[in-house]
């Protein structure tokens, strides 16, 4: 962009080739309206338009198991719907889970989906890295209380301590005026109209999509440093303990 170009100027780029998934984790099931569902149509509508392949999920729809075991039916479920969810997750370059405030926190569908997805945080990649490097992602937090922010902090740990990397800005959401109230979709809630929450959920969308491109044209993260066979095999990969503690 040269000195005299405006911002508004600069060509958006074209993210075709990268794919997205959405976990919607509202307590709703369809076709009752999702408010959670209001903010994840923004991004998603954002992201198809540069050549995004978008799909959402709304978990609750499915008959997921609890557990932390990829395969819960080897584990006394009579029945367990996330092996075959999974592979969209694994194929996803961008993953943005999404979901309600209940008492301050993140709701038990959207913590059942991250115990699922710890669930295989131990598998690898074809570069024998964990199975999560080389993918970013993303959180959407809905409610009418307090909470937005832990709840994100809460979900933004959990995706990079499982090997997601996280963008800059990588979280939107929408809590009204505290306390009992309309929700987000609600009508003259201000939700959809909400400055604060429309540049989150659009910055966000697009620092997802920067990186996703960025890490896909690197071929992922350097598999040096950060794989657990050759770990486990004696490379200690330039550590040396501290004299110290000798």
């Amino acid at each position: 962009m040269t000195e005299s170009m405006r911002p508004d100027e600069t060509p958006a780029p074209h993210y075709s080739g990268l794919t997205a998934l959405f976990i919607n984790c509202t307590l709703k099931r369809s076709p009752e309206v999702s408010n959670t569902q209001g903010i994840i149509d923004l991004s998603a509508r954002l992201m198809r338009a540069q050549g995004v392949s978008v799909e959402t999920i709304r978990a609750i729809d499915h008959d997921i198991a609890t557990g932390v075991y990829p395969d819960m039916t080897e584990h006394g479920w009579a029945t367990d719907a996330w092996p075959g969810l999974f592979p969209k997750v694994q194929a996803a370059d961008i993953l943005v889970l999404a979901g309600p405030i209940w008492l301050g926190d993140n709701g038990s569908v959207t913590r059942q989906i991250v115990e699922r997805l710890y669930a295989h945080s131990g598998e690898f990649n074809d570069k024998g890295q964990y199975i999560y490097y080389g993918k970013v992602g993303g959180a959407i937090i809905t409610g009418n209380e307090d909470g937005v922010k832990h709840c994100t902090s809460n979900l933004l740990y959990s995706l990079q301590h499982i090997g997601y990397t996280i963008p800059p800005g990588a979280d939107s959401g929408w809590i009204g005026e505290i306390g009992p109230g309309p929700s987000y979709l609600d009508p003259d809630s201000g939700g959809p109209e909400n400055e604060f929450t429309n540049r989150n959920t659009t910055f966000m969308s697009w620092n997802l999509m920067h990186l996703a491109a960025m890490l896909k044209a690197a071929g992922g993260i350097p598999a040096y440093g950060n794989l657990r066979q050759n770990w486990d095999s004696g490379e200690r990969f330039g550590f040396t303990a501290n004299p110290e503690y000798r």
